[in-house]
């Protein structure tokens, strides 16, 4: 008796099972430098390159979402999860918890500009040649492979970590760690109790900005190019080129200044030490730093 009674209950939930987990399988033919916008609040998002014009769309969609499609034309394709308010569940950003987690493996050509936007989803990029990308996260991680002329990607509490070259780089994270070790023209870098560890140039222009994070900074300059590094408490280490041609002022307030350029002397307002010395011809120019951190200028050549 006991066995009959909690079947219904046994085959109920296994139902609900397979509803939670809806299985995707969708396919749309594009060009190969469309632009694909991709949305998800909770789950996981894996783009992924591969040398057909078509994008595909496979993983598995959670309880509460609408069935999902693939929309717009060939140029400009959205794949958004959404929330079925046929079930009282409004898609919203501010509020995940009607929603399960979606699964989306996301296949697309190489050259192809991509927008992402989530909550609390991890991403994933791999392969990506050639154009745009943009990634906005609340709390997921963020992990790329790629080559871009320009890449742009916050979070909040996840990490950036971007292999692969960017041309352009703008890097934004509250209390995540960002590393990438290979942006060339411009980097703009900003993180409040994470570390840096960002490479590339030669620069243009290059900022670095954090609380309490360390930076670690290891490119040069063009002609005429700025390096700003600011930061409030954390270390900061900056490794120069040695065809390293600008001005360089460094300074920090109550931590320790190490140069291999120039001769550091005692700040006039506190403990700290300040230096102001010319590197090569002087064509750029340098800025560092760091009120209660360590700030070492290390040539790459010693």
């Amino acid at each position: 008796m006991k066995t009959l009674y909690f079947t219904p209950l046994l085959l109920a939930l296994s139902i609900g099972e397979a509803f939670a987990s809806t299985p995707i399988n969708l396919s749309k033919d594009i060009r190969p430098n469309a632009r694909i916008s991709i949305e998800n609040v909770k789950g996981e998002v894996t783009v992924t390159a591969w040398d057909k014009n078509q994008v595909q769309v496979s993983g598995t969609l959670g309880e509460g979402a609408r069935p999902l499609q693939i929309e717009g034309d060939e140029r400009n394709v959205d794949i958004h999860v959404e929330g079925d308010e046929k079930k009282g569940r409004w898609f919203s950003w501010g509020n995940d918890s009607s929603m399960q987690a979606t699964i989306l493996n996301v296949r697309v050509p190489r050259s192809v500009d991509v927008q992402i936007n989530v909550v609390s989803a991890p991403v994933s990029i791999d392969g990506l040649d050639g154009g745009r990308i943009d990634v906005e996260s609340v709390s997921g991680r963020i992990r790329a492979n790629l080559r871009s002329p320009e890449v742009s990607m916050q979070t909040v509490s996840g990490t950036i970590d971007l292999a692969g070259r960017a041309g352009r780089a703008d890097l934004q994270t509250v209390s995540g760690d960002i590393t990438a070790p290979a942006v060339g023209e411009k980097v703009d870098a900003q993180t409040v109790s994470g570390r840096m560890t960002i490479g590339g140039g030669p620069w243009k222009e290059a900022s670095f900005s954090t609380v309490s994070g360390d930076t670690q900074v290891n490119g040069g300059l063009i002609n005429g190019g700025k390096i700003d590094v600011d930061s409030m408490s954390g270390d900061v280490q900056l490794q120069l080129p040695t065809n390293t041609s600008a001005r360089l002022e460094a300074s920090t307030f109550s931590g320790d200044l190490r140069s291999d350029w120039g001769n550091t002397s005692n700040g006039d307002d506190g403990p700290g030490k300040e230096l102001k010395t010319t590197i090569g011809a002087g064509d750029g120019y340098i800025h560092v730093e760091s009120f209660s951190g360590d700030v070492r200028l290390r040539n790459a050549a010693r």
